[in-house]
């Protein structure tokens, strides 16, 4: 069965940092590009970064250049997203997805359940 299962996310105060862990199963992990997409309440899905397969070509959302981080460990079949700074405005459901994207698209392929991350003071 092919899974993604995010974890890391909580409630942080702004400055805060986070790193979220995105744990895959199922599938060739190490074969695949992956990517870290987020949704605020009442909001649509946006594209926060992607990662190839080896983790030597990383992309990020402009807006969030600087403060964020995504990286891989093969060996252990997950992908991190380090969250720096964090805003108020960061606060959503952190969801990974298999497959490499960029701003404005769909996940088209597998995607987790998602972790929480709540900025407030």
């Amino acid at each position: 069965e092919v899974q993604l299962v995010e974890s890391g996310g909580g409630l942080v105060q702004p400055g805060g940092s986070l790193r979220l862990s995105c744990a895959a199963s199922g599938f060739a992990f190490s074969s695949s590009s992956m990517s870290w997409f987020r949704q605020a309440p009442g909001k649509g899905l946006q594209w926060v970064s992607s990662i190839d397969s080896g983790g030597g070509r990383t992309s990020h959302a402009d807006s969030l250049k600087g403060r964020f981080t995504t990286s891989r460990d093969n060996a252990k079949n997950t992908m991190y997203l380090q969250l720096n700074s964090l805003k108020i405005e960061d606060t959503a459901m952190y969801i990974c997805a298999k497959g490499w994207y960029w701003v404005g698209s769909q996940v088209t392929d597998v995607r987790g359940q998602g972790t929480q991350v709540t900025v407030s003071s």
